[in-house]
């Protein structure tokens, strides 16, 4: 599968942020203390911490026009950033249940 489609939604410099995210979310999962559905929210948290670091380390926002801009690419790129590592996750996870034989057979096609 291409994956190269995810270069067009986040920046280069934020994709190293990725698998990055991806084993956060492992550590999470391997914590007793953090709930399996709180994983998703902690991990689009850290997104949007990584891409606002990035931001503000490109240039100081300078005006309420600056801030705003700087604040919305934050949470975007952190949000797609969190989203891939969720995707990359799943595609790892089910690729292994596959080769295991475990993963849930496919549905037989209708009659037609």
């Amino acid at each position: 599968m291409d994956l190269s489609f995810w270069g067009e939604f986040i920046r280069p410099e934020l994709l190293a942020t990725v698998p990055a995210l991806c084993f956060l979310g492992t550590l999470l999962k391997r914590s007793p203390s953090v709930a399996d559905n709180d994983i998703p929210l902690l991990l689009g948290i850290a997104g949007i911490l990584a891409a606002a670091v990035w931001v503000l380390g490109q240039s100081t926002p300078r005006g309420l026009s600056q801030i705003m801009n700087a604040l919305f690419t934050a949470v975007v790129q952190g949000l797609l950033c969190a989203g891939a590592s969720v995707y990359l996750h799943q595609l790892v996870r089910q690729q292994a249940k596959r080769r295991e034989g475990t993963g849930r057979p496919s549905a037989p096609d209708p009659p037609l």
